[in-house]
């Protein structure tokens, strides 16, 4: 899944450690969602859409849905 967190984090001058901090959840998994290792769950998508003030689909974008509709499958 491909996301703007990182981006996201940058702009606003924070680190990883404090962003998990502020989304209740560890430096490492930050990481691992920022470089794409890892989808968050909707509970944790939700608070990071309400902690930037953006829509989900603003911050994560799922590929495998886009290519879904691409490829007229619907």
């Amino acid at each position: 899944m491909k996301n703007r967190l990182k981006v996201l984090r940058a702009e606003k001058n924070w680190t990883q450690a404090q962003l998990a901090k502020v989304l209740q959840v560890s430096r490492q998994t930050i990481n691992a969602i920022e470089t794409g290792k890892f989808d968050p769950s909707l509970p944790l998508a939700f608070k990071a859409a309400r902690l930037f003030k953006l829509k989900i689909e603003d911050i994560f974008e799922d590929e495998s849905v886009d290519q879904f509709f691409k490829n007229d499958q619907v």
